[in-house]
């Protein structure tokens, strides 16, 4: 049995939970009905955050602030080159406070604080590879019409954008949406989770700092119900870009068909490495631990299901095996942390339950299983599942915990309809030393991203997003500006008119 972890309590434990206003018009606001939500840290137990709560009142003033400033203000008429720079020295600020941004999100959301700072320095990058999108953000025009006629087509920004982010990557989430929606000259209202706020509300001053007017971006915390509903169905919302779970996202899609607005959404995922006998299978080890286990598994992208060959199934899962004994699991603040801790212990049981099940129905604990002792916090020990088929529920559905399922196959055939038999398509991975391999799977699988011989790797040049229930659209990705404008075509007629209707 593992010992009970030794959890040291930060310089934030004798302190008051840091407060957070509302982020409406470019001032910092109370709720009206003096609500709060106070946030906990999962991986230490004391309150560290404090956030004014949003309801419909807050979330009306918000988007009525973001619609005006989209119908008179100056942010939708700059020069590209001025909200470029704009984004630029957002860019930069984030740059300055990156520590402080990174200690927020691994205190309200439990992950390691190497890893946050390696997202809170991606979300840099993304920023300015939006301000350089949104130079070349262009329109066409067509001369071939014949000689009286010219046609253009124009791309205007869409309007009042309703962003609603997750806890999972609370600042990386938001910069993967909020900073191309601001290139294209959108406003926008923005909810973080009401668990994951504070980084959320940093970049809200951040933004105010490098020059974006008054209601170019509003902040709201709040629950789902009461802000992020009414978000979603305003009038004066064109536009809701949405990331979270695909129950979540398809209660989302509905409440926005009422007035046909367009929609963007980054959901669930059940993504699965295929591993072929000819594979470098200590690569292929190391990227199975951190496809399953990387921010404890509550991903999107997690690779949680491993598919591999039954020629080499039990010497790869020894590997997999002796990998995972290593992983660090403990306090998020430690550098050599890998694995932090749970993000509630309402979710936390979620995902012990799958564990139960699989074993309920067959399955076998390979590895960890179960809740870590601890002084503090919560945290699950790193588990890996064999015998696992393709009809249980944790081979299916989303776990969003660091919860390894192993699956089998002899063809490739085999593979490829194991790793296509969930309602997801997020993304994939494959390994093989034979290229004709690699292709095959690239090709036969259906999801968004397919890894071949790595795994989990991004970049902001390379379009995100899934297939069937893993989403509608692309973010990222040199169109991904065009995502939150319209196109209007114009006709130009020159000289006298021809085609008479009439005589």
């Amino acid at each position: 049995m593992n010992a009970p972890l030794n959890i040291a309590m930060p310089a934030e434990a004798s302190q008051a939970p840091k407060t957070y206003k509302l982020l409406i018009d470019g001032k910092h606001l109370d709720a009206r009905d003096g609500r709060t939500i106070e946030r906990s840290s999962p991986g230490h137990g004391f309150a560290v955050s404090r956030y004014a709560q949003a309801g419909a009142a807050e979330v009306e003033a918000a988007v009525q602030a973001a619609h005006k400033a989209f119908e008179s203000g100056p942010w939708p008429r700059m020069k590209a080159s001025e909200r470029a720079a704009a984004l630029l020295k957002a860019a930069d600020l984030i740059e300055t406070r990156l520590e402080e941004i990174a200690r927020l999100d691994a205190l309200e959301s439990g992950k390691p604080i190497a890893q946050a700072r390696d997202e809170i320095g991606g979300a840099v990058d993304i920023w300015r590879y939006a301000a350089s999108l949104a130079r070349t953000l262009h329109g066409e025009s067509y001369a071939n019409l014949g000689d009286s006629m010219l046609g253009v087509v124009l791309r205007e920004p869409i309007g009042v954008v309703s962003i609603i982010t997750p806890w999972n990557f609370p600042f990386l989430i938001v910069s993967q949406k909020l900073p191309f929606a601001l290139a294209a000259g959108c406003t926008a209202v923005v909810k973080p989770s009401e668990m994951t706020s504070a980084s959320t509300f940093v970049l809200g001053d951040i933004l105010l700092e490098a020059g974006l007017p008054a209601g170019v971006v509003n902040i709201l915390a709040g629950f789902g119900a009461d802000v992020g509903a009414p978000m979603v169905s305003h009038p004066l919302v064109e536009m809701v870009s949405f990331t979270g779970s695909t129950r979540v996202g398809k209660m989302t899609m509905a409440a926005a068909s009422n007035s046909l607005k367009k929609v963007s959404m980054e959901l669930g995922g059940k993504n699965g490495q295929i591993v072929f006998p000819d594979a470098d299978l200590e690569a292929a080890a190391d990227a199975a631990v951190f496809g399953g286990f990387f921010n404890a598994g509550e991903c999107c992208n997690a690779g949680s299901r491993l598919i591999v060959h039954e020629a080499i199934a039990d010497e790869f899962l020894r590997r997999v095996k002796a990998l995972a004994d290593k992983v660090r699991v403990g306090d998020p603040l430690d550098d050599r942390t890998k694995v932090g801790a749970m993000i509630s212990a309402d979710h936390m049981a979620k995902v012990a339950g799958y564990v139960t099940a699989a074993k309920t129905d067959g399955g076998s604990i390979y590895s960890g299983g179960g809740q870590l002792a601890s002084n503090a916090g919560q945290y699950l020990d790193p588990t890996i599942v064999r015998g696992v088929t393709e009809d249980m529920a944790i081979a299916r559905e989303e776990v969003f915990g660091p919860v390894l399922s192993v699956l089998t196959f002899e063809t490739i055939e085999r593979a490829l309809h194991i790793a296509n038999n969930t309602p997801y398509g997020l993304s994939a991975g494959v390994w093989s030393a034979n290229i004709d391999t690699c292709m095959s799977v690239a090709r036969g699988v259906r999801s968004g991203t397919v890894w071949v011989n790595t795994f989990m790797e991004g970049y902001p040049e390379l379009p995100f997003g899934g297939y069937k229930q893993s989403g509608l659209g692309r973010e990222l990705g040199k169109r991904a500006v065009e995502d939150y404008t319209e196109e209007k075509t114009i006709q130009f007629h020159r000289g006298q008119r021809t085609g008479w209707w009439v005589g």
